[in-house]
């Protein structure tokens, strides 16, 4: 009897007990989300909310964007290279320099305030932006060694004119910059550094981003698309490079290593094109190579016109971890293009394709074999995640839209 009464007890308890801590928890819920909204609605961000905004998905991201104080600590941003181009530092360790003129009238003889008079300077400098603006260059803007273009917390279009060029110089990191509608610009008289007057340079070709004989060179975050040529050309013996958590769009010829099959010092070249976006109309050249060694690792391919990857004179291309979605057009399934060669010289080259997502049809006929890297070459190899990753690890590429104060 005590038994049958212990168990009614019990069971008492259950029913009138439960449904009320269960309608206690909901309160509490509730009250927690009504909470966030109020604070979200004075402008006050909590802890919770910064943890969620926090969207780091690959190496270099997770090296700095869950930092609510990056604005503060801009230079950090220099650890964070990976590659070939691990190491660069820009203008680390110099002034901060900030752009308050979007004008670009005096080429030879750049005003105090602009983009053009900050990138001549012979001193490490960090070039920053006073506010959203849209800067046409009349003439190719020539960057001096030691710099660091870094847009982040405005948006700053490089566009309806003249591209950037990096002529033998160093360590310099470009960074959350929209570069659009690039022109092929006259010549004129050009000041490329502080202490030497101006000289002549010849017309452009349209390139956004021409890198010429220069090293440790370091391309994050930026938004390129519609040029007149190459978005992104990288040539004369250049070699420590990375392009990297870029976006790329409408555009044909987008990215170029090496641009001639005998200039023979580009085989000292070294590349790594690593988390970038391309998508919505790229036709090839993402990248074409001579030459050199080339890590191309967690790219998103979402479609391509004529080819993906292409290259000739022999380059070693490492393909690691990319996402190849072939167009729907069943005769351009073919990620790779060779060319400038007999078929049995092509299959010899080095072209590897390890932990590859082919989807839609994509076909990567890998030839050659796996290269013996040097030591410090094997060092400077991302670790690639599998294909299936990448939109996840690419799914911020481009310009960022950072807000000081909060992680980006």
């Amino acid at each position: 009897m005590m038994k049958q009464y212990s168990v009614l007890l019990f069971t008492l308890i259950y029913v009138f007990m439960v449904p009320s801590i269960l309608a206690r928890s909901v309160r509490n819920e509730t009250n927690n989300e009504e909470t966030d909204d109020k604070i979200a609605q004075l402008g006050i961000t909590s802890t919770r909310r910064k943890l969620q905004q926090c969207e780091a998905n690959n190496l270099i991201d997770k090296c700095w964007r869950c930092k609510p104080d990056w604005a503060q600590n801009r230079q950090e941003l220099a650890k964070c290279a990976l590659g070939f181009a691990k190491g660069t530092t820009g203008g680390q360790g110099g002034e901060i320099y900030i752009v308050t003129d979007p004008s670009d009238d005096d080429a030879a003889n750049p005003k105090t305030g602009t983009l053009r008079f900050g990138v001549i300077q012979n001193k490490p400098l960090w070039i920053t932006f006073e506010k959203d603006m849209i800067i046409s260059l009349k003439h190719e803007l020539v960057i001096n060694k030691d710099k660091t273009i870094d847009g982040r917390g405005v948006k700053v279009e490089i566009a309806n004119g003249a591209g950037f060029i990096l002529p033998n110089v160093t360590n310099v990191i470009i960074h959350g910059v929209h570069m659009h509608d690039i022109k092929a610009t006259e010549g004129g008289l050009i000041k490329a550094v502080e202490d030497k007057p101006a000289g002549p340079r010849h017309k452009t070709d349209g390139d956004g981003i021409t890198i010429h004989g220069s090293s440790k060179i370091w391309i994050d975050h930026c938004s390129l698309s519609k040029g007149v040529d190459g978005l992104i050309d990288v040539t004369l013996g250049s070699t420590d490079i990375t392009v990297s958590n870029c976006k790329f769009t409408q555009h044909q010829k987008v990215m170029l290593f090496g641009s001639d099959d005998k200039y023979l010092q580009d085989k000292n070249m070294q590349a790594t094109v690593a988390f970038n976006m391309f998508t919505d109309g790229c036709d090839q050249r993402m990248p074409r190579c001579r030459l050199g060694l080339f890590q191309v690792v967690n790219n998103n391919y979402d479609q391509w016109g004529f080819y993906a990857l292409g290259g000739s004179a022999a380059p070693t291309i490492l393909s690691h971890g990319n996402r190849f979605f072939a167009p729907n057009d069943p005769i351009k399934k073919n990620v790779v293009r060779k060319s400038d060669a007999p078929e049995a010289e092509l299959m010899t080259w080095n072209w590897r394709s390890q932990k590859d997502s082919l989807e839609n049809g994509a076909i990567f006929v890998p030839s050659g074999s796996d290269p013996m890297l040097t030591p410090e070459q094997q060092g400077l190899m991302i670790q690639a995640e599998p294909g299936e990753s990448v939109p996840k690890l690419t799914s911020n590429a481009g310009a960022l839209s950072c807000v000081p104060g909060q992680p980006c």
